[in-house]
Order: structure tokens, then sequence, then C-alpha cells
């Protein structure tokens, strides 16, 4: 037995569960499961299942089921369970609350009422597909789940076509096909990409190549479990010292110096201290 019942102060607990591999849970979410008041869950049979594995009883605690239909009666419970001084431990379905999944508005509604939040950080889908993915790590944008339609899939892709960061999003294995096609017209069949599937578990895979590639990987396959799609960033444009001086000048009419310097540092890809010292000489000169 891993963990231990520990007296926790009144409060909502949000809780990182495994996403695979039900050993990936820390100690210290499976100490507060173990002694919270409260239990609510996105998926209350899910949870009921990794409690029972880590043998953590429910006993005669409530466990309530809270995820994104919940109405706002099930949230003013919830609430009204921590004012009275109770714990409350919120879990999802796999990985980190509020990302990508139910919790935000739960959160939300608990900061404006003064109630405490703490986190219990744990497994999360975004790093650990970042971490095997073999793309830059030093700048990476979460984009979650693209729209379903393909006019707004295009149009979301769009909007991330030039961000010079890695770009990291879910797929379902329904629409993985439509979506890298969609990717392949709209950022170029040679983007680098990378496709992460039931990571942490037995049949855990990663595809990595160009779009063209790994379309011609997964051509007339079906593929199962939750997916996880990270995007090179795109080539930068080559800019001489003047173009960025150009773009310092005009950035720094409406922004203080090192904020104009982060903003055409990101623009550019070149690196912001640089980018800085030249804003300080060009602040100098006038």
């Amino acid at each position: 037995m891993n963990h231990r019942t520990i007296p926790l102060t009144a409060g909502l607990y949000l809780c990182a569960v495994p996403i695979g591999n039900a050993r990936d849970v820390t100690l210290r979410t499976l100490d507060i499961l173990a002694s919270a008041d409260v239990i609510a869950a996105e998926d209350t049979r899910s949870t009921r299942k990794l409690m029972e594995i880590h043998g953590i009883s429910i006993g005669n605690r409530p466990m309530v089921a809270y995820h994104d239909h919940s109405t706002a009666t099930v949230r003013d419970r919830l609430l009204a369970a921590v004012k009275e001084g109770k714990s409350l431990a919120y879990v999802s379905e796999a990985g980190t609350p509020l990302v990508a999944d139910p919790g935000y508005k739960l959160g939300v509604d608990m900061r404006a009422a003064g109630l405490p939040l703490t986190a219990a950080p744990g497994a999360s889908a975004v790093l650990a597909a970042l971490t095997v993915s073999g793309l830059p790590t030093d700048a990476f944008h979460f984009a979650g789940f693209l729209a379903n339609t393909t006019t707004a899939r295009r149009s979301g892709l769009e909007g991330l076509k030039d961000l010079q960061a890695t770009v990291v999003l879910y797929e379902s294995p329904k629409r993985i096909h439509a979506m890298l096609s969609d990717l392949s017209d709209v950022l170029g069949e040679g983007r680098n990409v990378v496709i992460c599937r039931e990571l942490t578990k037995k049949f855990e895979e990663v595809l990595t190549g160009t779009v063209a590639n790994v379309l011609d990987q997964i051509d007339g396959r079906t593929l199962k479990g939750e997916i996880v799609v990270l995007i090179d960033r795109g080539d930068v444009a080559v800019m001489n010292e003047d173009d960025v001086r150009e773009a310092l000048m005009s950035a720094m009419q409406t922004m203080r110096v090192k904020d104009a310097a982060t903003a055409v540092a990101g623009a550019t890809g070149m690196a912001r201290r640089d980018v800085y010292q030249l804003a300080l000489s060009l602040k100098a000169e006038t």
C-alpha cells in the first residue's frame, strides 16, 4: 500500500491521474484520493478502478460525476461542500484536469468564491509526447483539439502555420487521416510531424517524418487510442539587420523596449538577447 491518509484543509484539489499506465500516478494524488472528504470525477468508473488498483476504498465518501456537460447546479453543490469546510478532490478520466479536459469552470467558480485551489501535478499527454517526439521543446504551443469540420480545421491550421514553436494538439483516431491531409494542404507536405498514440500503454507507437511520409505510414490503417500530433516549426524567412531594425523601430512605437524585443524575437526566430541588445542601441540613438 503506497498511500497515506492525511489531514486535508478545505479546498479543491486538482489531481493528475495516469494517461495509460496505472503506476504513473503520484503518491501525492493517492494520498489525496485516500483522504478527501468528497471526490469528483469526469468518469467515476475509471476513478473507482484506479483507486481499487492502488487499494484505496471510497468508503462512505460521496463520489460525484462532474464533466463538461455538468450543470451549474452540480458546481454549486461542490462549492457548497468546500464552503462547509470539506476537502474536494477532482480528477479527469486521464491526465491533468483542465488540459483539454473538464474542470475549468469549476476552478473559475472556486477562485471567484475565494476558495483555495491546489494542484497535484503528474501525468500529461502533452509533455509525454513532447519528450519522445524528437522535436524542439524550448518553446511549444498546445492547441487542444482542432475543429471537426474541414473548413474550420484548415482555418485553425492557418493560424498555427507560422508559429516559431512546436505545436501540440490532440486528434481523434477517426479524423487523423483527414486532419493530416488538411495539414499537408495548409502547411505543406514537407513539414515534419510526429504522431504519438497509446502513450505509456502496451501498444505505444510513435510515428515520425514529413506529413507525406506519415500519411504513407498510416495509409490503410485504422488507428485506435488517444492520439497526440506534434508539428515542427516552419522555416523562418531570413532577415538581415536592416529588416530587424525596421521591425524593432515599428514595435517600439507602441511597446516598451523589452516587449518589442520579445515580439520581434518571436516573429523572427532570432535569439531574444541579441534582439534586445539591438533594441537598446536603437533606443539610445533616439
